[in-house]
């Protein structure tokens, strides 16, 4: 399993439950993850049901087997002040930066280095080692921009390359990239069974891969439940109208006569399961068309009752039991 996994996906798949979900998965057994934000967006904090996080590594839940997750969210003018101080020791002089707005006007008029910050921050938690020479993080699980934007966020030294072809920035972005394009990391995006995310999946995998990007896994999420099997789909395209009344007669819902309540409930019933046949027949048009990508793919439940906290370690035993931690 790579040490940094990167997580994706078009806006409304719930990407951000996947990445946290997963970094519990993967921070099972004592390990040790640590879940990165870059959108600025404050929902790990709102999924674990925590206060705004800081822009420092905070602890905020314990996975099975003592395990520790831990959460950073990343703000680019901060970690422009990192880096200050990193490469050119300025701490004093880039906090004065700061008062005079010229770190903002910076991250603003620069967005290839906005990216080259938030991503070099995820890189150098993956890279960091305590006294001992092991790593602090057994994982890092990045929570990403959407698909149609992940491989250009990713692909820092391109975005550099009109900012500065020599110099710390420029070494900054190929030590970047040489995290980003190793076996180190595994880029994985998360969808629905449905065509619109379906097909930005399939095309954003077309430019990761063309980009030397390494894609990992498809993590289709809020799969319902199979209600009707092959054989009752059959029986709602051919049963006659009168014979589904009179089941429901026999099962005590009321009199076979027109206009009892076996008669009211058919159409209805007929309706809801023409409705899910329908459905059933496009989510099995787009399970093809991801095979079809030649990646692994997981399934993540939909939960009847809604994300919370208890769902969330309910999906990361999800991920475990498929493999993924």
């Amino acid at each position: 399993m790579s040490r940094l996994q990167v997580v994706s996906g078009k806006g409304g798949t719930g990407k951000t439950t996947v990445a946290a979900a997963l970094a519990l998965a993967l921070a099972t057994e004592g390990k040790r993850t640590l879940l990165v934000e870059v959108e600025g967006r404050q929902g790990i904090a709102q999924l674990f049901e925590t206060e705004a996080l800081p822009y420092e590594e905070r602890k905020i839940a314990v996975a099975p087997g003592g395990g520790e997750v831990y959460a950073l969210a990343i703000d680019p003018e901060l970690a422009l002040l990192d880096y200050l101080q990193m490469f050119y020791k300025m701490g004093g002089a880039g906090r004065a930066l700061k008062k005079l707005g010229a770190i903002d006007f910076a991250t603003t008029i620069a967005p290839g280095l906005r990216d080259v910050l938030l991503t070099g921050k995820a890189c150098e938690a993956v890279r960091r080692k305590d006294k001992s020479g092991r790593f602090v993080y057994d994982c890092v699980v990045m929570d990403a921009p959407p698909t149609g934007r992940i491989t250009r966020f990713l692909n820092v030294n391109d975005e550099v390359a009109g900012l500065a072809r020599i110099g710390p920035i420029h070494n900054q972005a190929q030590a970047v990239m040489r995290v980003l394009k190793s076996a180190e990391t595994a880029v994985h995006l998360v969808t629905l069974l449905e065509e619109m995310p379906v097909q930005e999946t399939s095309d954003g995998i077309a430019e990761l891969r063309a980009a030397r990007l390494p894609v990992g896994r498809i993590i289709v999420n809020m799969v319902r439940p199979e209600v009707l099997d092959a054989t009752d789909l059959e029986l709602v395209r051919s049963v006659p109208r009168t014979a589904v009344a009179k089941a429901l007669s026999s099962a005590g819902l009321g009199g076979a006569r027109r206009g009892g309540n076996a008669e009211k409930l058919v159409d209805p019933l007929l309706v809801q399961a023409d409705e899910y046949a329908e459905r059933h027949a496009l989510e099995h048009e787009q399970r093809a068309v991801l095979d079809e990508l030649g990646l692994p793919v997981h399934e993540l439940p939909l939960l009847a009752e809604g994300m919370d906290l208890a769902g969330l370690y309910e999906l990361a035993r999800e991920l475990r039991e498929q493999g993924l931690s």
